[in-house]
Formats: structure tokens, sequence, C-alpha cells
């Protein structure tokens, strides 16, 4: 554990959140996943954590493992054709990873998920957090429809609404 890392994490105000990712934001950003979502059968989660759990930093855990653990407390993993993505923004360390279920993995290489994330931080770096989502949204979306095209079923597995932790 660096030193300087656990008080980046541990002197992040509660209020920077909320700053970063306004009301506004968020409806936008729900938007675009429930919009994205009507092309394709696969199901988008989109997750910003301001700092990460005192206990993860302890363990110097990546924010690329720290994904994977919220992959799994949020069951995205629990589709019904395994397509479930997880977005996940860490701010403090103005890291984006996204995770895709074994499903879509297995049809998009990671390198198109590593292309999004770079392009979201990029829009981050500029101040442009709403526009860097909803394009990185859009983008998976993109993806999702062009191997789970929607079908005559497409049940909304997993909530559209951003979770900010």
């Amino acid at each position: 554990m660096k030193p300087i890392r656990l008080f980046r994490h541990l002197l992040l105000p509660d209020w920077w959140l909320r700053r970063v990712f306004a009301r506004g934001d968020l409806v936008a950003i729900g938007e675009a996943i429930a919009a994205s979502e009507n092309s394709h059968r696969g199901e988008l989660r989109f997750v910003v954590e301001a700092s990460m759990p005192l206990a993860s930093l302890w363990r110097d855990v990546t924010p690329r493992a720290r994904a994977v653990d919220l992959f799994s407390t949020l069951r995205v993993w629990d589709t019904a054709e395994n397509s479930g993505i997880l977005i996940y923004v860490q701010l403090v360390e103005r890291r984006v990873e996204i995770l895709a279920d074994r499903g879509i993995a297995a049809r998009v290489p990671q390198a198109e998920w590593d292309a999004i994330c770079r392009g979201m931080e990029r829009s981050f770096a500029a101040g442009q957090w709403r526009q860097g989502a909803v394009q990185a949204v859009t983008r998976a979306g993109e993806l999702l429809a062009a191997h789970f095209p929607a079908g005559a079923s497409n049940p909304n597995e997993l909530p559209d609404r951003p979770l900010m932790l």
C-alpha cells in the first residue's frame, strides 16, 4: 500500500462525486443505458466510485480488481445470456474499467472495451464527464447490438440507473 494513494482516497470529500456527476448527468447516463438496451439483449451497469473502501486500499486492490469485485457483488454476471457489461469509473485514480461477461467476452475482444475506456478517460480529462459516459454507453450498446440484437423477448435484468458509491 502506497501512503500517497491511501491519503488521496481518504481525503476526497463526499460532495466531490456529486459535483463531477450531477443529477442531470446521472439521468442522461441512465437514459442512454435504457435506449441502448432497446437495441440488444445485453445488460449495461454503470458504476462510479469516488474513492475505494479502506479495506480495498489496505489490500492494495487495483481499480481493475475492484471492478471485478463489483461485477460479482452487483451480479452483472447473472444475466440469461451472460451478456452483462460493467462500466466502472474510479474517480480518485481517474481510471475506467469495462468488464464483459463470458457470453459477450467470447465475441468481443478486450481491446475493444479498453478502447472505450481510454476514450472515456480522455473525455474526463477534458472535463466532459457526461459526454464521455454517454459515448461509452452508446459504443458498448453498439457492440452488444452487433452480437446480441434485440429479440421478441428483451427483459431488463439489471437497473439502468447509474450507481454512485
